[in-house]
């Protein structure tokens, strides 16, 4: 199969939620984190590589004094072929790659991260950051898919999407695209396990 451009993949791809739709949904999630996090002096925790714009956006609407971390854990490894013209990653076993740095015990963490497909990924951390003894434990996704089957509910979402591939603020297709400031999905008929 030869591979496709870029420029390709999102021809085909629908806006969901423009740069405006965004950021006003970021403004709104982040008035309500404030107020409960205002006093926790808590660690925000970006989940590499997908979770930096929406750590640097909620960075920038937060006045209270937070300290910062990351985590770097992956799942997508491999590839498969979802249309007759597109190759994406597909999940994986866990990797951890990179892990906090900062001392959690008793202290508030937020893990913060791009989006919430099947939750795998994000449940595993919240265990390791509560088994290092973390004394609250919150998940704040930019966006929360509709996904039937998961069990998993973050604490905070700014949006919410249909369990379709997305890509835009953060969500990639094979690398490419996290830097679109709107989110976009790629064709209904395209189908992707997490």
């Amino acid at each position: 199969m030869p591979p496709v451009s870029p420029s390709e993949i999102l021809e085909h791809a629908e806006r969901l939620y423009d740069e405006a739709t965004v950021d006003f949904a970021i403004d709104q999630l982040a008035v309500r984190m404030a107020l409960d996090l205002q006093d926790a002096l808590p660690i925000l925790v970006c989940v590499m590589n997908g979770g930096l714009p929406f750590t640097a956006a909620l960075m920038k609407r937060f006045a209270f004094p937070l300290e910062l971390d990351y985590v770097h854990t992956v799942r997508y490894r491999g590839g498969s072929v979802i249309s007759d013209r597109i190759h994406v990653p597909h999940g994986g076993e866990l990797e951890v790659r990179v892990d906090l740095v900062r001392e959690v015990t008793g202290r508030t963490v937020v893990l913060v991260d791009d989006v919430l497909d099947g939750g795998t990924t994000l449940a595993s951390i919240v265990e390791r950051v509560q088994n290092a003894g973390a004394a609250r434990v919150y998940t704040a996704v930019l966006v929360n898919k509709k996904v039937p089957e998961r069990t998993f509910t973050p604490d905070y979402a700014a949006l919410d999407a249909p369990n379709r591939y997305l890509v835009g603020c953060g969500m990639d297709c094979g690398g490419w695209f996290r830097n679109l400031c709107g989110i976009y999905a790629l064709p209904d008929e395209v189908e992707l396990t997490p």
